[in-house]
């Protein structure tokens, strides 16, 4: 029997409600295979900031580094007090935080579109009744939001404002490394985006990729130009399985790839250091307007805990049988409020975590 150690932030608004449901299903893999999950849970975002006045405090650090991965919830108050001094830059100081404190290079998103859920997305109905299931990897702390120099300069006319973007060839090789190594493991297809008809950055990130692609045979690899690939994403998303990017490609493709699939609290997100440390939480927000009320969809929380069952602790027929317990759920057609239709089973976010529960269970 083995012991994995989770530290576990619920944070803000609906963040502990999804957080309860996630604990719910990993109890039951628990059960079921002999390894035992520790939680060992901290404050974060507003809630840290009650207690410590600050968003990500030293004592939340210290839990995470003495755990094998980090169980993320959200963070975030209502638009009204964004101003204030509890909410102003909680999301940066809570995320960016731990990202750069841990090393977090790698951002995993999944963007799945459920058969059952075809009538969720915004794409045209024939494209959309295929459905579709691809990640995107994206480069998490380089490129043009880590480049230096950025600033402002001059007053009047001649006032300019400017960002670098800047990729190191260990950057790119090992964010290219992450993306065949996962592909191995889905359908053996890299898709890299880059613009390297127009920025000197992007020719030397696809000259590296090339070199990365060579040593996996095994996979098919695309290059593919960013503009191409945001609609390709309307068009045809099927014909992609692992999207790699840079850091700024990769926070707008990711962003449309959940937008077609329907509701983001679906959509789970990885963030990995070297190694088998990451942080694991929802793509969607903390949903203050609904927290409490029982109508939070806590898949997205699920399936994050899936992903960590898979890159964390190297338990990928647990998180396998997470992932169909969720999509059996939804094919018998119960719905949490963000994805509920008339003629749909409707339930709370307990019975929706109950129901996955009960699957896991047969």
């Amino acid at each position: 029997m083995s012991t994995k150690k989770v530290a576990v932030l619920p944070g803000d608004g609906i963040g502990p409600e999804v957080m309860a449901e996630a604990r719910k299903v990993l109890d039951k893999i628990e059960e079921s295979t002999g390894v035992t999950f520790e939680y060992n849970q901290a404050l974060v975002g507003g809630a840290a900031w009650d207690e410590y006045k600050e968003h990500l405090p030293e004592s939340t650090l210290e839990t995470c580094r003495n755990c094998d991965a980090i169980l993320f919830g959200s963070v975030g108050g209502p638009v009204k007090e964004q101003n204030s001094e509890k909410w102003s830059g909680v999301e940066v100081n809570s995320l960016l935080g731990l990202r750069k404190a841990f090393e977090l290079y790698a951002n995993l998103r999944p963007a799945k579109l459920f058969p059952s859920l075809a009538f969720a997305s915004s794409l045209r109905e024939d494209i959309s009744q295929k459905g579709f299931d691809l990640l995107v990897v994206r480069e998490l702390t380089g490129g043009i939001y880590f480049g230096q120099p950025k600033g402002r300069d001059g007053e009047g006319a001649s006032e300019k404002a400017f960002d670098t973007m800047v990729y190191s060839r260990k950057e790119v090789r090992r964010i290219a490394e992450m993306a065949f190594e996962v592909a191995r493991k889905r359908n053996q297809k890299v898709t890299s985006i880059d613009k390297a008809n127009v920025l000197t950055t992007m020719v030397f990130w696809r000259k590296v990729v090339e070199e990365v692609a060579a040593e996996y045979p095994d996979v098919e690899y695309e290059p593919m130009y960013v503009d191409n690939a945001a609609m390709q994403l309307t068009k045809n998303p099927q014909q992609f399985d692992v999207l790699l990017c840079g850091n700024m490609f990769g926070d707008i493709l990711s962003d449309e790839a959940a937008a077609l699939t329907g509701s983001l609290g679906l959509l789970p997100s990885a963030s990995l250091a070297e190694g088998s440390f990451g942080m694991y939480e929802p793509s969607g927000g903390s949903a203050p307007d609904i927290a409490g009320t029982g109508k939070a969809n806590p898949i997205a929380q699920i399936l994050s805990a899936a992903m960590m069952l898979r890159y964390s602790f190297d338990m990928e027929d647990s998180a396998q049988k997470i992932e169909h317990s969720v999509n059996s759920v939804l094919e018998q057609g119960y719905r949490t409020a963000d994805i509920y239709t008339d003629g749909d089973k409707k339930v709370t976010t307990q019975e929706m975590g109950d129901l996955i529960v009960e699957i896991l269970d047969l």
